[in-house]
């Protein structure tokens, strides 16, 4: 083993060794000095073998252990796992060539020198030695390469699924626009107002009819809509509202179609011939949806704003201790009753109000208010109650057993009253203040009332120990609560929104946060009580801004407002702190019926 590594050197002491003469009398010092040179050469090549060994352990362990750190930053995983994912030789030709070293050849490793040469392990594994500039701006720009490379990737993915969902939209679009062209065409008794407010004439008319183009109904549309501008500057929150309603019906669709095999879309509308051959429309459940947005959508182009048609003219206006409170007309609603802070409740003949020839209408009836019950036809008192230790804010009679009612307090408790019984006949305790209350029309068990607590709580009253229903959605105090029919309510706050609630999506369980199905925005309501009233779908409130705004159950944007005067009644200048403070309407004619805080009462008509 020795004369393979240094022949040179083996040779001439080989050679040294056999031609130095013999002396027979240096006999015993030859053999010492065989003897020290047999154990250098053992010494010698015990060393090499050493050498050797460590060389090949090194060079194992490179190629067995995979995880071995072989760049001194924290990415090195995840850089040496990027390049072992996606690597590719004609991809990285440079990643290619800079692995070659490795494959060097077993008999060449075996001869590297123990002279200060380096093995490749540790070329790979420690380059924070190595001086080439080029290997270090080889990695850095594969490395840059992997990134660009993922995001690119990243962005396909995604835009591949916005296409998937973009495409899905249109398929809603194209259904919905067939079907309206087809019910416009064929004259017949559809869910979208627009067939129906085709002329009479043209409507006998089957062969004129069917003649009708998309243009033409566009056209059309564009004369419904007398202000193009207000259309397009809310155009984003018509789009979400739109489509909010379309995706409502989705799931009852699919699992109906899953359960029959057949795609969702497909039964979206299907028509059938009765006995005398006139088409009948079968209405799927997302067009039912689209019925209340279409309808709401109408009363947005149909109206924009209120028109004043008279105004109360009462001595007792101007002054900030005349806030109204409280409005509400008599059952054939030829009276009206208006009630404030000034501890009065005044009712007043609306053909008064009308009458532009009287400068000063005055009160038919005056009843002063020292939370009574009042017969407001004799102006007598009928009877006190007083079991509130705080102020009562609210107090609303059952239609459905008009001897019933209930009152709720800043005392944090809710009490249910019956007009023969002097005590209440239930109690409900809760932690926050109330605020309101109101019960079900169809119903005189179910009362739900809000609180100061942001939440809205219906009871059954059956069943008091837990709420039959807790809504949850509200950022501030919930101050109104109207239903708009027997399975849905609106509520008001003064976190500047009114929230709709679906009924049936309730649970008596947990909080209800997912019944909001719309929150309206527009009207400005932090710290007072601005007003509530509910008609038809129409919702009207009052604003901090001095204005009345309306809504419809199925649009989150205004219809229609107005603004009262914000002036001073003194001074005569600009006062901005003036609010509309109470609203309701009047069922007859559609009207509304709004007071501000400084008294002034006016009968509006929405144009």
């Amino acid at each position: 083993m020795w004369k393979m590594l240094h022949p040179t050197t083996s040779t001439l002491t080989t050679t040294t060794l056999l031609n130095q003469p013999s002396h027979p009398t240096s006999t015993s010092a030859n053999a010492l000095d065989v003897a020290v040179v047999a154990a250098a050469c053992a010494l010698l090549l015990l060393l090499a073998l050493s050498a050797l060994l460590y060389c090949l352990r090194r060079r194992k362990t490179f190629f067995a252990d995979s995880t071995v750190n072989c760049f001194p930053c924290d990415a090195a995983a995840a850089y040496r796992k990027t390049r072992n994912a996606t690597y590719s030789p004609e991809l990285h030709p440079l990643l290619a060539r800079q692995t070659l070293p490795a494959t060097v050849d077993d008999e060449e490793q075996q001869l590297w020198s123990l002279r200060g040469k380096i093995t490749e392990s540790e070329v790979v594994c420690e380059p924070e030695e190595s001086n080439s500039e080029d290997d270090v701006g080889v990695s850095e720009n594969d490395f840059e390469t992997q990134i660009l490379l993922h995001f690119l990737l990243s962005l396909r993915e995604e835009k591949k699924k916005q296409a998937t969902k973009l495409e899905e939209v249109l398929n809603f679009l194209n259904e919905d626009i067939k079907e309206v062209e087809r019910s416009y065409s064929l004259g017949t008794d559809s869910a979208f107002p627009l067939a129906q407010t085709k002329n009479p004439e043209e409507r006998g008319n089957g062969a004129h009819c069917q003649d009708f183009s998309s243009s033409d109904i566009s056209r059309l549309i564009r004369r419904s809509f007398a202000d193009e501008e207000r259309l397009l500057s809310n155009i984003n929150q018509l789009e979400s509202s739109y489509f909010s309603a379309r995706s409502r019906a989705l799931p009852k669709e699919a699992s109906s179609a899953s359960s029959n095999d057949k795609n969702v879309m497909e039964s979206e509308w299907r028509h059938v011939e009765t006995v005398d051959k006139e088409p009948r429309r079968i209405r799927s459940s997302s067009v039912a949806c689209l019925e209340s947005f279409c309808e709401g959508l109408c009363k947005f182009a149909r109206y924009s704003k209120f028109e004043e048609c008279a105004r109360l003219r009462n001595s007792d206006q101007f002054s900030s201790g005349n806030i109204v409170c409280a409005l509400s007309f008599d059952r054939d609603e030829e009276y009206i009753a208006a009630a404030g802070i000034s501890r009065k409740i005044k009712i007043f003949d609306l053909s008064d109000i009308s009458n532009d020839s009287v400068e000063i209408q005055y009160p038919v009836v005056e009843m002063s208010n020292e939370s009574k019950m009042w017969d407001a036809g004799t102006g007598q008192l009928l009877s006190q109650y007083m079991e509130h230790q705080k102020r009562a804010w609210s107090v609303h009679i059952s239609l459905s057993d008009p001897k019933m009612f209930a009152s709720g307090s800043d005392d944090c408790s809710v009490k249910v009253w019956n007009i023969n019984e002097r005590n209440s006949v239930e109690t409900i305790k809760m932690p926050s203040n109330i605020c309101c209350v109101q019960f079900s029309p169809p119903s005189t068990n179910l009362l739900f009332f809000g609180s100061a607590d942001h939440k809205v709580y219906g009871y059954d009253l059956r069943h008091t120990r837990i709420p039959w229903c807790s809504l949850a959605g509200h950022a501030k105090s919930v101050s109104y609560i109207k239903f708009i029919d027997a399975e849905t309510v609106v509520t008001a706050s003064t976190d500047n929104s009114l929230k709709l609630w679906d009924l049936k999506k309730t649970s008596s369980s947990a909080l209800s946060s997912d019944a909001c199905v719309l929150t309206f925005k527009g009207h400005r309501n932090q710290k007072n009580f601005v007003g509530l009233s509910v008609l038809d779908g129409y919702i009207a409130c009052g604003s901090e801004s001095n204005e009345v705004y309306c809504y419809h159950k199925s649009l989150p944007v205004p219809i229609a407002t107005h603004k009262f005067e914000s002036i001073d009644p003194i001074s005569g200048h600009p006062d901005n702190g003036q609010f509309v403070s109470c609203v309701c309407w009047r069922k007859k004619s559609n009207m509304l019926v709004a007071a501000n805080s400084v008294g002034i009462v006016k009968l509006l008509q929405m144009v």
